[in-house]
């Protein structure tokens, strides 16, 4: 409403400014010349004489045109009462004009040509003033906190609507009654918690989380982004804190979420913008706020990042985030829970089993489901159906996990053999090695970056994987490469492999340095955080050249391992290869059932264990 009641403002000034000079410019133009003022009798003389070509009369008053002229020059007056013939003009043949008398509308024309002006200029200089002082009322708003206060929707989020995260629930649970009965507490000596951090991937539901605790509670919702506080000029963001602080006071009891806290709580000294910029000062202002001087005022801040390892130690420390929560990614059960509340509203059809996408979506987050639940209907839509059958949530849940099909992709028939060898070569490295997980899916289907997928989808979900498991992840990762080298040559290999080369490489470097899973380095780390760029340009390496060169080493022969022991499963079960590679050109994709038909009877080749 604001913004457009002062668009009107502007507009009218604009309009006002317009005929300003539309005014001026029209009396320019027709403002008459100036005419010499000559004697009457002169006149009556000249006429005669045939010297003047015409007479305008308006009353008395007279403009003469001369005979060599095209526009009147002088002016004069007669006497009233009589014509101009009965005063002397004798000669017919000057032309007269006889215009009727004005009745007055001169007065008003001049009365307005003088007022009219002065009214318009005056406008233009009320909308100036009115313009100049919105802008300063904008300057004077710029340290005025952006958080959006919720709480009185009819539609409040309370923790029956959240699907999952039960721990985390039981731990705001707390909040809520802190929040409800503060003197219950009170009364027995406990101090209501200042901060509460909540830490998770992302999609996890961490907002969502902090509305049902505002909901359940029935208190005011102060929402903002870390990014708000921040400008281009230092103290905005601090002034923004403080601004804040003050209205969440006002509404005690109450909560103020901080989305992201990571935009500003970073660790401070990192050597970015000095030891003033803008987020170091932000940062102090919320730490003051929050375990200042001031106490018992009932106002709780929940905080929500995925990246809890960048935040300033003070900033986590008690009397600022007294609670931290951790909100992991959805097990089987609480992933079946999800689903079923975002297809509750949804046209679903009966024989839909929803515990086996919850089954086969392990890793996924609450987004991620929400997404699938989405995309589910726009197949069922674009498809003309009523109801969500199960092949459209078996077609989003692919969509979403491994990218959408490109079928106008068209590979003439090398490469779609090629890419046969390829995917069939990881299906059979992943499907005889015993620590692998099972084949969901083959195909040659091109999806999402990819010329073809193979599926590997774990039969249960898992929190730790051994050294055997990732050894022999990497195996299946190399064995497209390595079916391609069998069939075709070393020299014949493509780049179809690339994003697998890339994979493995950062899993065989990742179990050296940060699992401690190498044979020389075992049980030592080498962990650099990669939160803090300057820390990495500034901070020495913790480590030396030689062990570098030994890291790079037990990187490498983790892959050259993983090259051998594909090759090995690979060249022991070669007539499979074809077969499968056969099936794929046929049918395009292979399902789970059809790849174990293929693949019944392959072996493991005693040089290709562990």
């Amino acid at each position: 409403m604001g913004g457009s009641k002062g668009s009107g403002l502007k507009n009218a000034g604009f309009i006002a400014l317009l005929l300003l000079f539309g005014l001026i410019i029209f009396s320019a133009v027709s403002k008459p010349t100036d005419l010499k003022s000559v004697a009457f009798s002169d006149v009556i003389n000249r006429a005669n004489k045939g010297e003047i070509k015409e007479i305008n009369i308006k009353g008395n008053a007279l403009q003469i045109t001369k005979k060599d002229e095209d526009k009147a020059s002088e002016k004069s007056n007669k006497e009233a009462g009589s014509s101009i013939y009965e005063q002397g003009l004798t000669n017919r043949d000057v032309e007269v004009y006889v215009q009727p008398e004005s009745d007055g509308n001169g007065f008003w024309l001049n009365l307005a040509s003088g007022i009219i002006p002065v009214i318009l200029i005056s406008a233009v200089l009320f909308f100036m003033l009115r313009s100049a002082q919105g802008q300063g009322n904008q300057a004077m708003s710029f340290g005025k906190s952006k958080a959006r206060l919720y709480g009185n929707e009819k539609d409040k989020v309370t923790f029956k609507d959240i699907a999952g995260s039960e721990e985390a629930k039981i731990d705001l649970q707390e909040v809520v009654e802190f929040l409800k009965f503060p003197k219950k507490f009170e009364s027995v000596g406990a101090k209501i918690p200042k901060g509460v951090l909540l830490v998770g991937p992302p999609g996890t539901g961490k907002t969502m989380l902090a509305r049902a605790v505002a909901g359940e509670a029935n208190a005011p919702f102060f929402s903002i982004s870390g990014s708000e506080f921040v400008e281009m000029f230092v103290g905005v963001g601090a002034s923004r804190v403080r601004d804040l602080f003050a209205k969440a006071k006002k509404n005690a009891p109450c909560i103020i979420f901080i989305d992201e806290i990571d935009a500003v709580g970073r660790k401070r000294g990192s050597g970015m913008g000095g030891g003033h910029d803008e987020r170091e000062q932000t940062l102090n202002q919320i730490l003051v706020e929050m375990d200042g001087f001031e106490q018992g005022t009932n106002v709780i801040v929940l905080a929500a990042t995925n990246r809890s390892d960048v935040l300033d130690s003070a900033l986590q420390r008690p009397g600022r985030f007294d609670r931290r929560v951790n909100i992991d990614l959805p097990d089987r059960k609480d992933r079946e829970a999800i689903l079923k509340i975002h297809f509750t509203k949804k046209p679903l059809a009966k024989n839909v089993d929803l515990d086996a996408l919850a089954a086969k979506s392990a890793g996924s987050s609450g987004a991620d489901l929400a997404n699938i639940a989405n995309e589910a209907a726009i197949i069922a839509a674009r498809n003309n159906r009523k109801e969500i059958i199960e092949a459209d949530v078996t077609a989003a849940f692919e969509k979403v996990a491994i990218g959408p099909e490109r079928k106008s992709k068209v590979m003439n028939d090398k490469e779609k053999e090629m890419t046969a060898y390829h995917e069939a070569g990881h299906a059979i490295v992943g499907h005889v090695l015993p620590d692998s997980d099972m084949v969901h899916k083959v195909t040659i289907i091109p999806r999402g970056g990819t010329g073809g997928v193979t599926w590997f989808i774990p039969p249960e979900d898992k929190s730790y994987h051994s050294i055997l498991e990732y050894k022999d992840i990497l195996a299946r990762m190399l064995g497209g490469r390595i079916a391609e080298e069998v069939v075709y040559g070393k020299d014949r290999v493509t780049t179809g492999a690339g994003n697998d080369l890339q994979k493995a490489a950062e899993l065989a470097r990742d179990m050296v340095i940060n699992q401690g899973m190498g044979s020389k380095l075992r049980n030592q780390v080498f962990h650099v955080d990669e939160g803090m760029m300057m820390e990495r340009l500034v901070h020495e390496r913790q480590y030396s050249d030689e062990t570098a060169k030994i890291i790079d080493d037990e990187v490498e022969s983790l892959i050259t391992e993983a090259a051998r022991r594909a090759r090995e499963v690979i060249k022991a079960n070669r007539s499979k290869l074809e077969e499968l590679k056969d099936r794929l050109i046929k049918k395009e994709t292979v399902e789970a059932e059809e790849v174990l038909e293929v693949l019944k009877g392959s072996k493991l080749p005693p040089s290709a264990t562990n």
